[in-house]
């Protein structure tokens, strides 16, 4: 029971099955790499991945218990994360595509913005915070002699393998939409690089104002 971390397998196989509960998350890593590619999916994964360190870092010095605690703080960082996902999912529905050369291209956005939109997608869901407040401390045994030790380990491990399935769902992804991609453009069909990366942006946007708007409804 090494820094008093039990059941350590349970843990892993617990967190790799979370992590394939669709989310915000996953939708932002798809959606991003239908749209523009495999990198910008993997730029967005490790974004959330950043993210996800201010939650695990918050829970394991007790800053998370605040948001259980507190109803006002609690409201202050769901209020400014419903925001965000609505300005996510806003934008990502008005993406058009432009033409340069009478030839159609997407507006793509630069890899900083596609990690800071991530960072902040994730930073900014309390229920992530409480999420970890939650499920972390039932593996870590209450003699242990550091507990926020074990915690940090157990929250690196989950993030770990959290970035990992995210890269997986971007290169599927980026797959998928170049394949559909490749069978528009053997059917002459000049339109269906931007029409395919529209719709994706458009249904994308469209989930992230959902999970907004069920954020925006979440108790503490």
């Amino acid at each position: 029971m090494m820094f008093g971390i039990t059941d350590l397998w349970l843990f892993v196989i617990s967190g790799i099955a979370l992590n394939l509960i669709p989310g915000p998350d996953s939708l932002y890593v798809i959606g991003r790499s239908a749209s523009q590619g495999f990198k910008a999916g993997s730029v967005a994964a490790l974004g959330i991945g950043a993210g996800t360190f201010v939650h695990i870092f918050a829970a394991a010095f007790g800053l998370s218990a605040l948001l259980a605690t507190s109803a006002t703080a609690f409201m202050v960082i769901k209020t400014i994360g419903f925001i965000y996902l609505l300005y996510i999912g806003i934008t990502m529905i008005l993406t058009k595509s432009v033409s340069a050369e009478h030839k159609p291209t997407v507006i793509k956005a630069d890899m900083w913005k596609v990690f800071r939109q991530g960072f902040f997608t994730n930073a900014l869901n309390p229920k992530v915070a409480l999420f970890f407040l939650a499920f972390v401390p039932q593996f870590i045994a209450l003699d242990a002699p550091n507990k926020a030790i074990a915690f940090l380990i157990l929250g690196l491990i989950f993030n770990f393998n959290a970035i990992i399935w995210g890269h997986i769902l971007a290169w599927s992804s980026a797959k998928i939409s170049a394949k559909i991609q490749s069978k528009a453009q053997q059917q002459d069909d000049r339109q269906g690089q931007p029409r395919l990366a529209n719709i994706m942006n458009k249904i994308a946007g469209s989930l992230f104002l959902g999970f907004g708007i069920k954020l925006a409804v979440t108790d503490q």
